[in-house]
């Protein structure tokens, strides 16, 4: 089966859990940018916590199924609609052949996920099909989609059978309220100081973990970009090889995460279609566990940065991950 673009909306594109073990040689690992929330649409309609999806900004596709699927549609609050009638998100909705699937006006957050019984079966690139657009590889031809596309759903008939009767699909077709992911317009973001923290000065670094700081429109795949009181750098006599920015070092390899601030005044999160190093002092480090919610951060969200210890992070990473769990097993699905 397949799905018919009749509109592409902003900007959609294939995305999974992204392509590790590239990022030595400039290739960055891609895939959903709410993690969390493209895997528990994967749950809603069978499918395992990798399988490929559709990542939505802001304006969604129109699309039109050529068979019966089961779909789910989760992250951003959004208005679903199938042949123009309002349906829920957070739910699997049952999609009859040539019905069409559309979209309102986005609620908060920035990116919702369209997940398909089968998973979107575009071939895999380095080990996965999510696409990264600087590249041109993976995903759909490499590019988002376009009006016209045709995009093969794995597995013949998906999501034609009803529960019971082998099609794979989970017993319960709602993920429960509590664990359904908030999308705040004020966040707090757990980071790791380092590894270029010991630049700022004592007030700086002060400013950076106590200031409010906004995001800006200037936010994508590669990057969130946000708006605040600045902070202060050491002065020194740059090194050869660095840049006159105070920010300015020489080159070094960044981690997904890392926080940049380029001449004191507008922090960067650098997310998961960042390049893998550059001239900027990393002063800090978003938390795995606190990525997801980077990404639904929408531009005018307050955030505040708050500083914990590598053991923290483990703690909270493992807690991500028990919350996964629960979520799979309330749902009555295989992961």
């Amino acid at each position: 089966m397949s799905f018919e673009i009749k509109n592409p909306g902003l900007a959609t594109t294939v995305q999974d859990q992204g392509r590790t073990g590239h990022y030595n040689v400039g290739i960055p690992q891609s895939g959903s940018m709410d993690q969390y929330s493209a895997e528990l649409g994967n749950a809603l309609v069978g499918n395992g916590p990798g399988d490929a999806v559709l990542e939505c900004t802001y304006l969604g596709p129109v699309l039109v199924t050529d068979a019966d699927a089961a779909v789910a549609v989760t992250g951003a609050p959004v208005e679903v609609k199938v042949n123009g009638e309002t349906r829920p998100q957070w739910t699997r909705l049952q999609l009859k052949a040539g019905d069409e699937l559309s979209f309102g006006t986005i609620q908060g957050g920035t990116r919702y996920y369209i997940a398909v019984q089968g998973g979107i079966d575009v071939p895999e690139v380095l080990g996965s099909r999510s696409t990264y657009l600087l590249g041109a590889i993976g995903g759909f031809q490499g590019r988002k989609l376009a009006a016209g596309d045709v995009v093969p759903v794995g597995g013949a008939g998906a999501g034609g059978a009803a529960v019971g009767q082998g099609s794979g699909l989970p017993e319960v077709d709602t993920v429960p309220e509590e664990f359904r992911p908030v999308f705040a317009k004020e966040q707090s973001v757990r980071i790791v100081l380092g590894l270029y923290d010991h630049r700022l000065t004592d007030a700086g670094r002060e400013s950076l973990l106590t200031g409010e700081w906004k995001v800006t429109p200037v936010a994508d795949r590669m990057g969130l970009r946000y708006s605040g009181p600045g902070v202060e750098w050491k002065e020194r006599e740059q090194p050869f090889g660095a840049g006159s920015d105070p920010s300015n070092i020489v080159d070094a390899g960044y981690a997904v995460g890392s926080i940049q601030i380029p001449g004191g005044t507008q922090p960067i999160i650098l997310h998961r279609d960042a390049v893998s190093g550059g001239g900027y002092a990393m002063v800090g480090t978003v938390i795995s566990a606190d990525m997801d919610l980077v990404a639904r951060a929408a531009p005018g969200t307050t955030t505040h940065f708050v500083a914990v210890s590598q053991d923290e992070a483990l703690v909270a990473r493992k807690e991500l991950a028990e919350l996964k769990t629960k979520a799979w097993e309330a749902l009555g699905a295989r992961r």
